[in-house]
């Protein structure tokens, strides 16, 4: 009996720290809830746009003039809409700017011109759906702030310097570049490279080209997609790089992923004098540039 009425003891002692428990971590969560609404209460709204609603924003922060459109739910590059925008650029500038605070409201009679505001360093121009526009004005600086103002409304806010990160880049970073395989000699099956009519294959079946497939594939492990020559090039241009039909190198390269055989094609073209040459990849259009050692290593050249 002693041991049973030990046992209930202890189950009723546990049943009491479970509910202490569970009713300390509600009454946290409210307590965060509480202070998040009480944050959120407190700022200082220079925008409140819904960036759902935004479908133009166009800026020059030191990087050149940007702008860009969105339709359906796609955003390009007003000036080119064949560039392969990375999505995540567009929608964070929008949201940055669309929901923008300040750290304070400004009060008193001073001209927008001893802010910087009467000739801003920068503008940000939003377009929403409906035509509305909002041209938000970013003028000297103050410490860690911006002085601010939206529209002709006159008033002035101090906003953080970093409210423009998320504009504060260059049309090359924001590309959206393609995905390259990883290939090594261990799933290469076979590369064949067709030049001026001539073929070359390199079969990993055949034990005599061993040391070929070795050399290939570590060429084509090498390639790094970072830098491009062009972002959408047109046909009329291919031939410029060396990477028309009637010049260009071709390799197919025959690799597994998974188990599952794919088929990587590339286009090697000419050199661009600094080292590297002109490189395509399967469809895309973006014109890449890799290191003639990297390409001589997939074409199995020996120096």
């Amino acid at each position: 009996m002693k041991k049973k009425k030990s046992l209930f003891i202890l189950l009723g002692i546990l049943v009491v720290l479970l509910i202490m428990y569970f009713g300390l971590q509600a009454w946290n969560e409210r307590r965060e809830q509480q202070a998040e609404e009480e944050e959120k209460a407190s700022e200082v709204r220079v925008t409140d746009i819904d960036a759902d609603a935004i479908e133009a924003i166009s800026f020059d922060v030191g990087n050149g003039e940007m702008s860009f459109v969105k339709e359906e739910d796609t955003w390009y590059d007003a000036s080119d809409r064949d560039f392969p925008l990375d999505q995540t650029y567009p929608e964070n500038m929008v949201n940055a700017m669309g929901q923008l605070t300040a750290d304070r409201e400004l009060s008193g009679g001073d001209e927008l011109a001893d802010y910087g505001l009467e000739e801003p360093a920068y503008t940000v121009e939003l377009t929403e759906s409906d035509g509305t526009v909002t041209d938000i004005y970013f003028g000297n600086t103050t410490g860690d702030y911006y002085y601010v103002t939206v529209n002709d409304t006159g008033t002035v806010y101090t906003v953080s310097t970093t409210a423009i990160e998320d504009l504060n880049y260059t049309l090359d970073d924001m590309a959206q570049l393609d995905d390259y395989p990883s290939i090594g000699s261990g799933n290469l099956l076979k590369e064949v490279i067709t030049q001026n009519g001539e073929t070359t294959t390199y079969d990993s079946e055949n034990e005599e080209q061993t040391e070929d497939i070795a050399a290939v594939a570590g060429g084509l492990g090498a390639v790094t997609l970072s830098e491009a020559a062009d972002y959408s090039v047109e046909d009329k241009d291919l031939a410029g790089f060396g990477l028309d039909e009637n010049t260009r190198i071709t390799v197919e390269a025959t690799y597994t992923e998974d188990d599952e055989e794919n088929v990587l094609t590339l286009y090697i073209g000419n050199e661009d004098g600094d080292g590297n040459r002109y490189v395509m990849i399967n469809d895309s259009r973006i014109v890449y540039l890799i290191s003639t050692e990297v390409c001589d290593n997939i074409l199995n050249v020996e120096e």
